[in-house]
């Protein structure tokens, strides 16, 4: 998740131990609640020092753009984090919400973020829905946030560092289904095993991207290959 959104939302009551109650708060340009820190559940949004290209190929911070949304939209509001989960590093994982809006999805939906598949499919339709809305990030070409610090930040080491694995999850595990984005604009996924599976390979610039289970990749829009 992009670290940038933690202006917006970065510190939850109770430290890094896992809560069972939502957590209530008024958000001004960060909160600070005993010093925990958080990470949104689901989606991954821009780093701050990313850079984007709009639909004119002209660059921007869409990274900082994200945050600001964010701030943005929360403004002087009470928000409730509903914790989901706590990470290997102590990291609650949250859902937010603004009253009854879900702010997680709000961002995807926004183009702000995308829908983080390694571990939840939960926000795949309001990226389907931003996709072809082509609001912000969608608009013009971005670099996937996971591919992104993977290249700036040295490695497995690093995405290991800035993604840890939430406890109790399936986030673990492999994912090898490829997902495939033809010629044609048809979103494909092959399987392993399968004839294309070894020549396929995957540009997440280009909006392709693995999936975990076939799912995933069907709720996400992509399609078995036919024939």
């Amino acid at each position: 998740m992009c670290y940038a959104l933690l202006a917006a939302i970065v510190m939850l009551q109770g430290g890094g131990a896992f809560a069972a109650e939502p957590i209530v708060g008024r958000a001004s340009d960060t909160v600070v609640i005993h010093g925990a820190r958080i990470r949104l559940f689901g989606i991954d949004a821009p780093e701050s020092a990313q850079v984007c290209e709009d639909a004119a190929g002209k660059e921007y911070r869409c990274g900082q753009v994200a945050a600001l949304a964010l701030s943005d939209r929360i403004g002087e509001a009470p928000i409730s984090c509903e914790p989901r989960d706590t990470d290997r590093y102590g990291r609650t994982v949250v859902v937010c919400r603004k009253g009854a809006e879900d702010l997680n999805a709000w961002m995807v939906a926004q183009g702000h973020a995308v829908a983080f598949r390694r571990y939840s499919s939960d926000y795949a339709g309001q990226e389907a829905q931003a996709r072809a809305a082509k609001r912000g990030i969608w608009a013009g070409t971005f670099e996937d946030p996971a591919g992104w610090r993977r290249t700036r930040r040295g490695g497995a080491a690093a995405r290991i560092a800035d993604e840890p694995t939430p406890a109790g999850s399936n986030a673990s595990m492999t994912c090898t289904i490829k997902g495939n984005i033809s010629a044609k604009g048809d979103r494909i996924y092959h399987l392993p095993g399968t004839s294309a599976y070894t020549r396929t390979v995957i540009d997440e610039r280009a909006g392709e991207r693995m999936f975990c289970t076939e799912d995933e990749a069907k709720a996400a829009g992509w399609r078995a290959p036919r024939g």
